[in-house]
């Protein structure tokens, strides 16, 4: 897969799936624009990749939006950029349950529709892969949150494909198990926890962040031309046992 003189924006590039699909991206030649919080994280990633950073809080409506389209032109984007809060249902608060939304919801869908209207006033054709979670099929204790902000992207995503796809714009999500990424690790330390997850994978392990990078590389590329509205599950079989 070589993205040589494809202009690439990754979202949550600074840490975990969205870093490693950054690195992977430019060491194929792609020119990624990387978008995330830290900036701290944006300049190790600037200086291993020499990829261009903007500091952004997703959680932010219109600063994300203004971070869209600094970012643009681009053939293609990642919406990889997500957090999570660990509470059951009994205690979800307002302000995570929306906190969840602005940044695994709400900000794909403010980066996507900024990067598809310049597609389509420019007339070339793009594709999207927005990363999701298998959170998103399955309902996990204290996830309450979580699980339906990936919903909410899984259902806008099928919608983009729908509505994008006459317009030359691939869309197609990704659906990671348990990644080992810092998020993750908040999440699933505790290793009894942990155990019963694990024990669901028939391959026996959780993912690392190339995993999941190799499969969002695919997708954006031209090997997958045909592929459009797919909900890839990433999961060493999680879903079938």
């Amino acid at each position: 897969m070589d993205f040589q003189g494809q202009r690439v924006v990754v979202t949550g590039a600074g840490k975990g799936i969205g870093r490693a699909t950054a690195i992977m991206l430019a060491r194929r030649g792609a020119s990624v624009v990387a978008l995330t919080r830290s900036a701290s994280d944006l300049a190790t990633l600037e200086a291993e990749t020499g990829c261009r950073g903007i500091a952004v809080d997703l959680a932010d409506a219109e600063a994300t939006r203004a971070a869209a389209l600094e970012a643009l032109p681009a053939d293609l984007l990642v919406n990889c950029a997500g957090t999570t809060e660990l509470e059951s249902f009994l205690d979800v608060t307002v302000e995570n349950f929306d906190l969840l939304h602005a940044v695994n919801t709400r900000a794909p869908m403010i980066v996507a529709q900024e990067f598809s209207r310049e597609l389509v006033a420019s007339g070339r054709k793009g594709a999207i892969v927005n990363v999701s979670s298998c959170a998103a099929f399955v309902g996990i204790p204290d996830h309450a949150a979580y699980c339906a902000s990936k919903a909410g992207l899984d259902g806008l995503t099928r919608v983009m494909a729908k509505e994008l796809g006459p317009k030359g714009i691939r869309v197609n999500g990704v659906h990671p198990t348990v990644t080992l990424t810092p998020m993750a690790l908040k999440a699933w330390s505790d290793p009894a926890k942990a155990a019963g997850m694990m024990a669901r994978i028939p391959l026996g392990r959780f993912a690392e962040p190339d995993d999941i990078a190799e499969v969002i590389l695919f997708l954006l590329s031209d090997a997958a031309r045909m592929v459009h509205g797919l909900s890839m599950p990433v999961d060493g079989g999680y879903m079938i046992a």
